[in-house]
Parts: C-alpha cells; structure tokens; sequence
C-alpha cells in the first residue's frame, strides 16, 4: 500500500565486442509503412508547446565538492550542486524573451498521480520516495539527494511530461518541450540514479504505448548514457531506445550499465536498446556523422508512430560533467535531423525532454540551438558567445563506422543498413 495519494506534492574508444542475436523478431522486421495514430499533418511553421511548472525550482541538491555533497574543511567556497536551479532559470528565461520566443507557446504542468508513477515504476521503490521524504533528507545515492522540496519538484517534473506527451497524443500540436527538472534518464523502475528520481521520458513513452502508439523510437543525446529508460523497455520490442553518450562505463550500485555496444536489450527486445558510446571531444562532425550514419537508417528501418527527443546540454563544449565539445551549431543540425526523422515516420510529431546540461548560460544557448533545430527555422536567429573548440571529428568517424559494423552483426533488424 501506497503511503500517499494521487496528486499529492510531498575516454576514448569503442567496445570492439559484437554481440550475437538470435533471428529477428517480426514486428521489429516490419518493413510496411507506418503512421500516428489519429495524427494530425505536418503544419508548416507549427509552433512548439513549451510545458513548464516553476515548482520544479523547489528541489536543491544542496551544495559540496562538485555534487559530492561533501565538505572538506578546507575550502572556502562550496560549490552548487551541477543541477541547481539556476540552469534551468536561463533556459526558462532564454525561451521567453529569446529570439524563438514567438515560435513557442507556453503550458503549466502539473504533479502526477499513483497510478501514473506505477505505469514505468515498481510501488515499493514509490514507498522509498515517500519514505525519503518524510524524513526531511536523504542521500539516494552518489550525487543524488532527495532533500526538501525534491519530491513535490519530481512529482510535478513527471506529471508536466505527461501532460506534454498528451499534448501531441490528444492532438493539440506536433511539438512539445517538457522543460523539467530534476532530470529523469538515470531513473530505473526500481531505483535513483545520477540526479534522477522519477524518469520523466519513460512515464511519457508508456503512456503513448497505453494510449495506441504501437512503436515509439527515443533518441537521448545527454553526455551520460539513458540507462534508466533503456532499463524500463529492455525487453520490449515496440520501443527502440538509441543513446549517444561519452564512453563513462558503470559508475557504481546505482548504474550498473556500461551503455556499451553488447547491451542490446534482451528476450523481445533484443536489439531494440542500442547504444553510441562515442569518444571524448567528437563534437559537431563526429554527433552529425553519428547521427546521420546510425540514428537515422536505425529508426528507418524500426518505424516509429512517436518520437521522443531526450536533450542534455552536458554534451557542449564547455559542460563540466561532459567533454563531448558540442556547440550551437552541432545541437541546431542534431535538432534539424531530429525534425526530418519525425516528418518521415510520425507526422512531424516530437515530444522533446528535458536532461542534463549543467553550464549555467551555455546551456541555455544550446538549448535555444536544438529547438531552433526541431522549428526547422532557417536562419540561426541566435549567435554563439563562445564559438570554436577542436574536435577530432575523423576519430570519431572510425569509431561510428565500427558500431555499425557491430549493429549488422549483432542487430537482426539492422543487418543491411
């Protein structure tokens, strides 16, 4: 029994191991056309519902060494958490009173109830939540603290996603922005992971699934692997999870997952998890490259009737929990083929959630970059403050074309992309 009601607040590299499947399953072999459900066309110019609750601001990590939370003693000054407030107040405030601020209209969210929680989570991980709560504090794990204010945060980060994803579902707009905080990738049905308690996206994909999607694709571009939603659908094989992310193996109890090549889901869903663990410092060249060369024939061939775009800034350039040196441009091309993918398989339809991203005012940027992307706008209305970093752009490309290979070999669905 649930002790709370519904509603309430309360470096380099690739692995070079190439798994082996078995023949592939139908559904994901299905090479017949397919399209929303119910969807309404493409709308030239559409504009983008933007879903936002400034009670997400409540949740503070506190403060230590990085997001330790620690203190030694001999420092002076502490630092913020990396997901604190302030970040998401400049993407908040670059969207309304930036230049894409006439594409955008805006959403309140809301909490979310029991029952939508127990649709990707297990009720007794929901119990620790509450329990956590109760006590006023909690460390969950490393780097990741439920303290006052955190619970009702997630709550409303959860139940402001769903509201997005049912924005599209229900027919209102083909794009929507759930700018949610605390993060919810690393969530696993049974645990917290990385920053993240409930997983946002994950909520959002079963209830399209639940609500007549019959195949939906996630694409997650943060610098950290997605392993919490990867986790949730790993055995199901009407959702194919992709995740490009800096080669960081396991980090502890909390993510046991590599997001190596070989995690490629299992039972049904073998082969619908696929992973791009790409090196340190691939930047704009090397994310394009992957994406043009893995992301886009992957979600050809699968097909999907939703997508849903997972966006972390931590991937830039200047980013201090990623060394991928993304800048504007490599997110507005990332955004741009995103947009393409989505007027192919689902109507133009793209529910986009907030990840990472953890540099105060460049995060903001590149996320006025990515959705400038996704609106297709055809001039950058935004410059960049800070421009040029060296990226190693033709490692990265050995590196792409060696995951492909794998996927031919181990993906049954993928054997001739």
């Amino acid at each position: 029994m649930l002790g709370w009601e519904p509603g309430m607040l309360g470096q380099s590299g690739v692995e070079h191991r190439c798994p082996r499947a078995e023949p592939p399953m139908a559904s994901g072999s299905d090479s017949s056309p397919t399209t929303a459900a119910e969807a309404p066309p493409p709308v030239p110019g559409d504009k983008m519902a933007v879903f936002w609750h400034e009670g997400m601001l409540a949740h503070d990590a506190g403060r230590g060494v990085f997001d330790s939370g620690s203190d030694p003693g001999f420092l002076d000054v502490l630092d913020p958490h990396p997901e604190n407030a302030d970040r998401v107040r400049n993407m908040v405030s670059i969207l309304r009173r930036g230049p894409i601020a006439p594409f955008l209209s805006w959403h309140s969210g809301r909490p979310a109830h029991a029952s939508e929680l127990l649709s990707f989570h297990t009720s007794e991980y929901i119990e620790k939540l509450v329990q956590a709560n109760a006590t006023g504090a909690k460390k969950l794990c490393e780097g990741t603290f439920l303290n006052p204010g955190s619970w009702g945060a997630a709550l409303l980060a959860a139940g402001t996603t769903l509201s997005a994803v049912k924005h599209i579902l229900d027919g209102h707009g083909n794009l929507a922005y759930a700018l949610v905080r605390p993060p919810g990738h690393h969530a696993q049905p049974d645990r917290a992971d990385g920053y993240c308690f409930l997983n946002n996206a994950g909520l959002a994909v079963q209830l399209a699934l639940d609500s007549g999607r019959a195949k939906v694709a996630v694409v997650d571009i943060d610098v950290h692997y997605g392993n919490g939603t990867a986790e949730g659908f790993y055995r199901t094989e009407n959702v194919l999870t992709i995740s490009l992310h800096m080669k960081h193996g396991s980090w502890g109890p909390s993510h046991l997952q590599s997001g190596s090549v070989d995690e490629i889901g299992e039972g049904k869903g073998l082969g619908y998890n696929l992973n791009i663990p790409l090196p340190n410092g691939s930047g704009d060249a090397g994310y394009e490259y992957a994406m043009n060369e893995l992301v886009v024939p992957a979600i050809d061939k699968f097909q999907p009737q939703l997508l849903v775009f997972m966006i972390g800034q931590d991937s830039s350039a200047f980013d201090p929990n990623g060394r991928q040196c993304l800048t504007m441009e490599g997110y507005r091309k990332i955004g741009q083929i995103m947009r393409s993918i989505a007027n192919r398989h689902s109507n133009g339809q793209v529910l986009i959630v907030q990840e990472g991203g953890y540099h105060i005012s460049y995060s903001a940027y590149c996320l006025h970059a990515t959705l400038e992307g996704v609106l297709d706008l055809e001039a950058p209305p935004l410059d960049d403050p800070i421009a040029y970093y060296p990226e190693d752009e033709k490692y990265t490309m050995k590196v792409v074309d060696m995951i492909r290979s794998c996927w031919k070999e181990s993906v049954p669905f993928l054997k001739d992309i």
